[in-house]
């Protein structure tokens, strides 16, 4: 298996001691296609732990979803990055991770079935990491919220769903009532990418499923607030205290639900 470390200072969430985190590369198939995942933990910490599935931004797997992956992992989770292209499909600009980000959101059937294959994937992993299968969440960063959303709404057996500044929209607004756990989405009041008849949708369609869920609206965050690398002010944009704020309510909601099982 493919291995390396990612080596963390204090960055990204508060409290985070240095760790070395090892980063594996996972193989796997879906209908005959190929498909390249990250298995991301602390391997200094032996008892096994929860995991979390993640699904990257639109730029899919690589070195910067990496670490953001290791930041969210630190000694307290097992995370699995989720391919939702294929490894063939590597976006290097905007434009092409548009494309494929564009192709999958437009097969909600394929989103979730990617999505699904991706947990699978993971709780197979229990004999090689340390991870405890009986607890698993799953998190979505952008394209990667709305795909866990997506998820969550396919009524996946997992513990609970997180989406950071993810799209909020489903042609299936029915289907929330499949949501089986909780659902809690990290939203900037001011992205301008998921606008507010989007978010009034959203609510509406969890109050009629009765779903367990809550909508954080963090003022003066916009789209992608927990990515160090955006820099597009009024649109794209990194802000370091409302993702310490939202990496802790991510945290608060799996303490609470692993605690519980």
């Amino acid at each position: 298996m493919n291995k390396s470390l990612i080596a963390l200072g204090m960055c990204g969430l508060a409290g985070l001691a240095q760790a070395a985190v090892v980063v594996e590369a996972v193989p796997y198939e879906i209908d005959g296609v190929a498909f390249e995942g990250r298995l991301i933990y602390d391997d200094s910490v032996a008892t096994a732990r929860p995991g979390l599935l993640m699904v990257p931004d639109w730029m899919g797997v690589t070195k910067s979803s990496e670490k953001q992956a290791a930041l969210v992992a630190a000694d307290k989770y097992v995370v699995f990055m989720a391919d939702m292209y294929g490894k063939a499909i590597r976006p290097s600009n905007a434009e092409e991770a548009g494309a494929a980000a564009g192709a999958v959101r437009a097969d909600r059937a394929l989103m979730r079935k990617r999505a699904q294959a991706a947990v699978e994937v993971f709780r197979a992993r229990a004999a090689e990491a340390p991870l405890d299968p009986g607890k698993l969440g799953a998190i979505g960063f952008c394209f990667g919220g709305g795909s866990v959303l997506e998820l969550a709404r396919s009524g996946a057996p997992l513990q609970g769903f997180v989406s950071f500044h993810g799209n909020l929209d489903t042609p299936n607004p029915a289907d929330a009532q499949n949501i089986q756990a909780p659902v809690l989405v990290l939203h900037g009041a001011d992205d301008p990418s998921v606008p507010a008849a989007q978010v009034g949708a959203f609510m509406a369609e969890m109050k009629a499923a009765q779903a367990d869920w809550q909508l954080v609206s963090y003022g003066g965050a916009v789209h992608s607030f927990t990515n160090p690398e955006a820099n597009n002010p009024g649109r794209n944009q990194y802000h370091p205290q409302v993702a310490a704020r939202a990496y802790r309510a991510m945290n608060d909601l799996f303490d609470e639900v692993f605690a519980a099982d």
